[in-house]
């Protein structure tokens, strides 16, 4: 049988039946978190699959130019930046996404997000667990200028949900001339006015840091940060240096530059940390998985891998 490797952290049983059911075998990631680079590869060499379920690990050139018989890389999320595309085309394997399943389970957790720390619910928490009974005042959602930054499906959804709070919606995307539902403008006016900033865009190189500590301090004082969608969209120094100087009220950040997080972040108490769980929602990760099983079952076939 050929092999085909699961790198994602779990995957569904049912899922997984459905792949031996076509000749094929599942090898599934032994360490049950993001796989480094080196991690990756060494699975690759050892189990030379044919196609690939992929999480977030680095699939680079490195990665690639070693595995000819690779046929198909199917992503289960919406991100392409953790695979060397170029490479992959080179190489004529197949990489595939999963673009619809994360968007509710984004949105609705950067909603959350919002809503949490606008009202320091992470910090009553964390006093009563500890004995205490902190009372800090929070803010409404309801009024705010909400800055969406990438309006494609996850930013539109979030668009959608403020709006019903009484927000003022404005976004930023470069790929757009308008947009029915969102004022848009450029970035630089965009953070200068909004009170709610929340960032819905790939992670590129022309991305890398693109909220750094210049633009940072365009933000109003009172201004929140949220990011639900990459590590490395936002220079994590500049970012502590501005909530310890209380240059920027809040921030709320699912995704890192290096994860597991362990860095000067979870000292602060206006920071709400979450471990990467943006589209970890059962229905939603239901719904990816299904559609990361249909891609690859779909390319394999169309490469004469399986029948």
């Amino acid at each position: 049988m050929k092999n085909v490797l699961i790198t994602t952290s779990s995957f569904n049983a049912e899922l997984i039946t459905t792949i031996k059911s076509s000749g094929l075998t599942p090898v599934l990631n032994p360490y049950k978190r993001k796989l480094t680079e080196e991690e990756v590869d060494d699975l690759i060499q050892e189990f030379r699959p044919v196609g690939m379920i992929a999480g977030v690990e680095p699939l680079t050139r490195t990665v690639l130019e070693k595995a000819p018989f690779l046929k198909v890389i199917s992503r289960c999320g919406i991100g392409m930046d953790s695979v060397d595309l170029d490479t992959a085309a080179g190489q004529e394997i197949t990489v595939t996404n999963t673009p619809d399943a994360p968007t509710i389970p984004v949105a609705e957790l950067t909603i959350g997000m919002i809503l949490a720390l606008l009202r320091s619910i992470q910090i009553s928490d964390s006093s009563v667990r500890a004995g205490g009974w902190e009372r800090p005042m929070g803010g409404l959602l309801h009024g705010k200028t909400v800055g969406i930054v990438g309006c494609g499906r996850i930013g539109s959804y979030v668009a959608k949900i403020v709006s019903s709070f009484g927000c003022h919606v404005i976004g930023y995307d470069p790929f757009l001339s308008s947009h029915d539902h969102i004022e848009l403008m450029p970035l630089e006016k965009l953070l200068q006015v909004s009170d709610i900033v929340t960032l819905h865009i790939p992670y590129t190189d022309n991305n890398h840091h693109i909220i750094n500590a210049e633009r940072i301090a365009l933000m109003k004082n009172s201004a929140v940060l949220v990011n639900a969608a990459r590590g490395g969209l936002i220079d994590e120094a500049a970012l502590v240096e501005a909530l310890q100087s209380e240059t920027l009220s809040g921030a709320a950040i699912d995704c890192f530059e290096t994860e597991p997080y362990a860095g000067p972040l979870v000292q602060l108490k206006n920071v709400l940390m979450t471990a990467h769980i943006g589209s970890y929602a059962r229905e939603g990760r239901m719904i990816m998985e299904q559609q990361a099983t249909d891609n690859l079952l779909n390319a394999l076939r169309k490469v004469k891998q399986i029948g």
